[in-house]
Formats: C-alpha cells, sequence, structure tokens
C-alpha cells in the first residue's frame, strides 16, 4: 500500500490552513482603519456621542483640516464614520453603537496591557468617575449603576449578554423612562459594555443611553465642554448614589 510522507501531510494541512486564512471576514481593514494615531484620536474625540466638524477633529488629531479630510473619507468608506451636513457645515458621527462598543473594548483592552498614550492628567479623575462612552454612561458610576441593578435582580447577565426583568422594567418605568419604546429600536435593550478605565462591565443600550438621558433631564448631571466627563452636582451625585448604592 502506497503511504503518503509525513512532509507531505503536513504540507498540504499547512496549503489548507493559509487558504482559509484568506476567507470569512477581513479584520486587517478596520485595524488597518483604527491603528493610525491621527484617526483613533479622531475616533476617540466621537466616543463623546457628539457630532463633531472636521476642523474640530482635525485638532483633536493635531493635523490639518485636508489630512483630516482625507482620513474622514477613509473611516466613512470603511462604516466606522458617518456624516451629515447642516447649512454650510458637515457633522461627522460615529457609525453606530457597534462602533462606540468595539472602540470602548478596544479601549478596555489595551488599558489591561498597560498600553496609555498619556500620563494621567489633571481631567483623568473626572474621566474615570463618569464619562461619555459613545451614548451612555461609563466610568465608576457607570459600573456601579450595572452592578447595583444586577444585584437587585433588574437586570439578568448571561455572559456578555443582558437582559431586562420584569422587576427591572417596573424600576425603570418608575423612572419615566417607556420600555416598550425602548424595544422598538433596532439595537437592544441591556448590552454590556466593557469599561476601559474600570477594566468591568458598564450598561449600554437603548437602556443605558436612557438612563444617561434622565440623569442630565432632570439635573443631576451634566456634560463637560470640550470633553467626554459627566458633572454631576452635589445633590444629582446624592441622589444617583442612593439610587445605586455599593
Amino acid at each position: 500500500m502506497f503511504t503518503l510522507p509525513f512532509s507531505h501531510i503536513a504540507e498540504r494541512e499547512c496549503f489548507v490552513y493559509h487558504r482559509s486564512m484568506k476567507e470569512g471576514p477581513d479584520i486587517s481593514q478596520i485595524g488597518a482603519l483604527i491603528g493610525d494615531p491621527a484617526r483613533a484620536n479622531m475616533l476617540t474625540a466621537l466616543m463623546g456621542g457628539q457630532a463633531l466638524t472636521a476642523t474640530e477633529l482635525a485638532g483633536a488629531a493635531g493635523v490639518t483640516l485636508q489630512t483630516a479630510s482625507a482620513h474622514l473619507s477613509k473611516l466613512e468608506g470603511g462604516g466606522l464614520v458617518t456624516q451629515r451636513k447642516q447649512g454650510r457645515h458637515r457633522y461627522f458621527a460615529l457609525g453606530d453603537d457597534e462602533v462606540g462598543l468595539l472602540l470602548e473594548n478596544i479601549m478596555g483592552f489595551a488599558a489591561n496591557r498597560g498600553l496609555m498614550r498619556t500620563r494621567p492628567g489633571p481631567k483623568d479623575p473626572a474621566l474615570r468617575k463618569a464619562r461619555v462612552c459613545y451614548n451612555h454612561l461609563a466610568g465608576d458610576f457607570g459600573v456601579r449603576m450595572l452592578d447595583r441593578l444586577v444585584a437587585d435582580g433588574d437586570v439578568a447577565l448571561d455572559g456578555e449578554d443582558a437582559a431586562l426583568t420584569p422587576t427591572g422594567e417596573a424600576r425603570i418605568t418608575a423612572m419615566g423612562i417607556d420600555v416598550a419604546a425602548l424595544r422598538t429600536q433596532r439595537r437592544p435593550v441591556c448590552r454590556t459594555c466593557l469599561d476601559w478605565s474600570e477594566r468591568r462591565s458598564h450598561l449600554a443600550g437603548s437602556l443605558g443611553e436612557a438612563l444617561l438621558a434622565r440623569f442630565i433631564a432632570d439635573g443631576w448631571a451634566k456634560r463637560e465642554k470640550d470633553s467626554r466627563a459627566i458633572r454631576f452636582t452635589p445633590d444629582g451625585e446624592r441622589r444617583f448614589l442612593a439610587l445605586f448604592p455599593d
């Protein structure tokens, strides 16, 4: 009986493996788009959830307007940002919630490995306490909120998946949030998002956005200008900590 030599089998397996590597999703394209330092700075600036002009993003990236426009064209082509025209200006924003979730997860991955771009600055304590992660609350307060909702049985976790329980729906409804309306949206009501500063998950999804909007609408907190930081008022912080205690 004729038997193929082991070396031939190994070569064939190697060939099949490398051929399979050319099929499926191409992460190299997304990696290249995010991996450029200027584009990474632009995407980080858009994590604040506000639409920004090319001029503002050029300032955030430390590049000329012409260079920023070229970068934004690539990001838009890759689906990472979208643009809309308002009057004479064009405003750019993250493509969708999935992009925000991807970026926050990458930030958490980098932070876990000590890959930080700068030394802690004056604004870092504020960012670590409470900040916007695209459209929901992140930082210590964001993690605290999810921890309490889970401990109280209002949110059920299954790995990285999250679901609002019946008791949670009653609690959220009592806060003046229309849960039925949240369920009509294309994204999940609840989802977890890895927090880059706390190294644990905070609450994202349509509920995460609705809760942050409620805190701001009720005057508990406000966004700091030109920053992702969320500043709670003394009264707002007391109310928040009473609602979501340790």
